[in-house]
């Protein structure tokens, strides 16, 4: 399990460790905020989100929230987590009254009750023990004609996506949360992750296996072009 990175239990613990720095970092990788917002706008929501209801899954510090909210200002946005110090973060920001946030890990999700017209998922998928079992208790909380938004890392099918990704790490990302923060534990755990998660292949096949339809794939821009993705699925229409 170590070559992955973490096991799940001990995921939320390490993000509480290091979420006083959490905005600081991820704000020094250019694009993760643009790239966000471009997984959101690839919901496709309508232009009037009045009486939408969203839900953000693994919301972190809130800035997928944020890309949430700037895509549809008018829906009603629950987001959750499993780490309370993430969590806390993201309370702490200015929010209007339509945003709410949860604090619980999406194996649970009792206290979160849709139907949803959308779920945004990012980086969650990778951090999960069971992947494919959480695809299905999301897609369950989507109205039928609902869509996901999995924004995720995947490079196994890419030779030069894992050389850039194994070079960032190395060169950038690990040596700068531990000088930041004094400990490089979620860094490499971000590295080993990500290396051991699917390909692009492997994760629209989850979806495909979790009951979505229309499973759609985009990347970004930068040097995350082809390491991150947004990976699209529709909960089918009910049949008579």
């Amino acid at each position: 399990m170590e070559r992955d990175g973490l096991p799940r239990a001990a995921v939320p613990s390490a993000f509480d460790t290091e979420a006083r720095w959490y905005d600081r970092l991820v704000g020094a990788n250019p694009g993760y905020h643009e790239h966000l917002r471009l997984s959101a706008r690839r919901l496709g929501l309508p232009a009037d989100t009045g009486g939408l209801r969203l839900l953000d899954a693994g919301c972190g510090t809130g800035a997928s929230t944020a890309a949430l909210l700037s895509v549809a200002p008018g829906a009603r946005i629950t987001a959750f987590d499993a780490s309370g110090e993430m969590l806390a973060r993201a309370r702490a920001k200015t929010w209007p009254g339509t945003v709410g946030f949860v604090h619980t890990p999406v194996e649970e999700l009792s206290d979160v009750e849709g139907p949803f017209d959308a779920v945004f998922a990012s980086y969650l998928l990778r951090n999960l023990a069971d992947p494919t079992g959480q695809l299905l208790r999301l897609r369950r909380l989507l109205r039928p004609g609902g869509r996901i938004a999995v924004h995720e890392y995947s490079v196994q099918d890419s030779r030069r996506a894992r050389w850039t990704w194994n070079a960032v790490c190395a060169g950038v990302i690990i040596p700068l949360g531990k000088l930041t923060t004094g400990d490089a534990t979620l860094y490499r755990h971000l590295r080993r992750s990500v290396l051991g998660f699917d390909g692009l292949g492997a994760l629209t096949q989850r979806l495909h296996d979790a009951g979505f339809t229309d499973v759609r794939t985009g990347t970004v821009s930068g040097w995350q072009r082809d390491i991150v993705h947004t990976v699209l699925g529709t909960n089918p229409p009910e049949t008579s």
